[in-house]
Parts: C-alpha cells; structure tokens; sequence
C-alpha cells in the first residue's frame, strides 16, 4: 500500500519550497548582474498594510484606530505636553529663579593645586586636563586666587580672578588669557 502524502496549503505570499539545483543550473544561476535582472534582497521589500479594506483583513471598520473620539478621526496631532485637558506637568512643578541661557560654566583651578607642576613650567588648559585638575573636557577653565603660588609659572587659561593674576605676578609667574 501506497504511503499518502499531503501537501499544506500555502499562506498568501509564501513561495513554493526551492528544489535542489543542478550544477549545471548552478552556472546558469551565476550570470552578470544587469538591469534586467535586478532585484532586492528577499525579505528587504514589505508590502504596506492597506486598512479599512473589509472584516476579513482584520483591519477593516475602524481600520485600528479604535472607536470614537477624537483620536480617531483624521487629521488629529495633539501638541508636544498635552494631557487631554489635565493641567500639564510642566505647568504643575513649581520653578523659581533664572536660568541664564547664555551663561558660561567654568572648571574651576585653584593657585594652591599648580603648586605641583615644577618652576618655569607652562600650564595650559590640556595639561590641566591631562593631569585631572579639570573633569569636563568641554568647559572653559577659570584660575582663582584661593591658596598662595609657590612657582614661577606661566599660566594659560580662558579666565583669572583678580586675586589669582595679582598672586601669579607675585610669584613671579605670567597668565594669559586663552580663547575659548
């Protein structure tokens, strides 16, 4: 007795299984690529779902917006914050003060922490960073006048308190001011 075989069906889009090639189909299969025989990658195209086309595509109807309300109906963008009316939560946190949107943040340097580098040395903002006086690599770099300098230095930074210039010149040291 003959064994029975059944074949499934096949699912919309799904390709018949590839038979085993031949090798001579093989070099046939291996020919120039040329416009006429372009095409992507298999899985790369996907067909777009196409909505509102009947009860047998399982989007039709309502085609998945839901039911009712405003956010089912065409054309409809809430702005960026918005909670349906609630008081919103930028609006509900408490703020205070002033925030200078075009303020400089500077790192800060002591003149008692250049007590390390030898006399004659010139101390630029990449050393500093290099020998981890300043953490963030992007901030301008500020010398104040906390602590007494005990080596003839030349200082280069972008800013220097009053006290730190008037401390450097003491020492016999130089400061300049660098660009930021």
């Amino acid at each position: 007795m003959a064994k029975k075989t059944t074949s499934r069906p096949r699912k919309r889009g799904q390709h018949k299984p590839a038979t085993p090639a031949s090798p001579s189909s093989a070099s046939k299969d291996r020919r120039a690529f040329t416009l006429a025989n372009l095409h992507p990658p298999a899985g790369s195209r996907i067909r777009k779902v196409r909505v509102g086309r009947g009860m047998g595509s399982k989007l039709g109807k309502t085609a998945g917006a839901g039911n009712k309300g405003q956010k089912s109906r065409r054309g409809y963008s809430r702005r960026r914050g918005f909670e349906g009316g609630q008081m919103p939560l930028h609006r509900r946190i408490p703020k205070r003060g002033f925030h200078n949107l075009f303020g400089v943040t500077y790192s800060v340097v002591n003149l008692e922490e250049l007590n390390v580098f030898p006399a004659g040395e010139t101390v630029t903002p990449d050393l500093l960073r290099a020998h981890g006086f300043v953490r963030r690599a992007t901030d301008p770099i500020k010398v104040l006048g906390d602590g007494e300098l005990r080596n003839k230095l030349a200082i280069h930074a972008h800013a220097f308190s009053a006290s730190a210039k008037e401390k450097i010149a003491k020492a016999g040291g130089t400061f300049e001011v660098v660009a930021s």
